[in-house]
Order: structure tokens, then sequence, then C-alpha cells
């Protein structure tokens, strides 16, 4: 197995696939405060207690919303395109379940690539993302180690699949906090890529996770 990244290649275009792609810099404010208004919603609506007029007053309201927003829709599949500071380009779908930007379901994950070479973000889980009481579910944790293992194998230059994914809980993870992602590529092996990631709170390691990501066939790869 080598042990170094390859260094960093640059990524196909995914139009060149027949994928429909949309610059994040080209979403409205308008729309990503939208969804930053539903996801606050959605944890209102998990948690309330308001009585029942209140209830049928609001899910009218949210009915009317809906039917006004009902028309025109991006294609299934659509991708986002990112640029970073540092020259990065990272393409993901734009509803992706962890990191979409137009999706109220993902919480708001960014990654960036820090000094050490590692990719660093921070995110706080409410309760909408709720298992144990107070504590952040174990599945969620499991995709947000998974999302930023992807995205480590995408910023060295090898996207691709996940294959395997083994995580580990090291201690519970606090709901409504400030919690720490960091993701690296730490070797590869033909077209699998051996990717690492912890999630921390405080300092500490309440999860890490593991995986082999499988290449995706890109135009020119030799597939060594």
């Amino acid at each position: 197995m080598t042990v170094d990244a390859h260094p960093d290649t640059e990524i196909p275009d995914p139009r060149d696939f027949g994928l429909a792609v949309v610059a994040e810099e080209d979403l409205s404010d308008e729309a990503l405060a939208l969804v930053q208004e539903v996801r606050a919603l959605v944890d209102t609506v998990a948690h309330t207690r308001a009585g029942a007029d209140d209830l049928a007053a609001a899910r009218a309201a949210v009915a009317e919303a809906r039917a006004r927003l009902d028309g025109p829709r991006h294609d299934v599949g659509t991708m986002v395109r990112h640029s970073f500071p540092d020259g990065r380009v990272e393409w993901g779908t734009l509803t992706n379940a962890v990191a979409g930007p137009t999706n109220p379901l993902a919480m708001p994950l960014r990654l960036e690539r820090a000094e050490d070479g590692d990719l660093r973000g921070t995110t706080v889980l409410n309760g909408v993302y709720q298992g144990p009481p107070g504590l952040v579910h174990g599945g969620w944790l499991a995709a947000v180690l998974d999302q930023a293992l992807g995205s480590a194998a995408n910023a060295a230059g090898m996207p691709g699949l996940t294959a395997n994914l083994d995580v580990n809980y090291r201690r519970p993870t606090p709901l409504n906090t400030p919690v720490e992602v960091s993701a690296r590529v730490t070797g590869t092996e033909r077209r699998k890529v051996f990717v690492a990631a912890e999630i921390r709170h405080n300092g500490e390691v309440t999860a890490e996770g593991t995986a082999i990501m499988v290449r995706i066939g890109l135009p020119g790869d030799s597939g060594s």
C-alpha cells in the first residue's frame, strides 16, 4: 500500500457525464435563507408543544408555502460546484443529506484544507439528530464521517464510492454544541483509497472512522 496520497489532480466537470451543475455562488441568497428557515422550522416542529389551533394554522401556512414552491425543480442528481480559497474545487450533489446546500435536513458542514493538509470543519447538530437523550444518533455520526472521508478522497483528486466504512464510537457526542470534523487520505492501493476521519468535542474524539473508497473511473484513468 502506498502511504502518501497521490498529488491533487483536476476532477472532470460532471457535465461531461451528462449531469446538471449549479455553481454554489449562483444559489440565490433567498434560496439559502429559505433553507435555513426550513431547517429551523423542522427543529421547532419536532419539539413544539403548541396547541391545536396553532398547529392547524401552521400546517395551513406550510401547505400554502409548499404549493407556492411546487414548480420547476432541479433534476435528481444535480451537482453543485464549490470553489475554495486555496483553489480546490469540490463537486457534490445539490441535495446531499449531510452537506447539500439546498437540503434543510443537512447540517451546515463545510470542510476546508488546514495547514497540516487535513480537511477540517465545524458543525452543530441540533435535536433533530438526536438518538439517546441529549446525544447525537450514532447513524448521523456515521453519515458525517462518511461525508468527510469521501471529501478527503475527492480533495486529493481521487473521488470514489465507499466500499467499506468502519466506525468506532469513543464517547457520547452532545447535541447543540460545536463539534470539529477532520479527515485525510492515509494511503492508496490500485483503485482503493484509504481514508480516516474523526469527530471531536472540546478536543476529545467522540467518534472516528476509516474507509476504503473505490475510485470511480475517470477519462484517461489507467485503473492502476
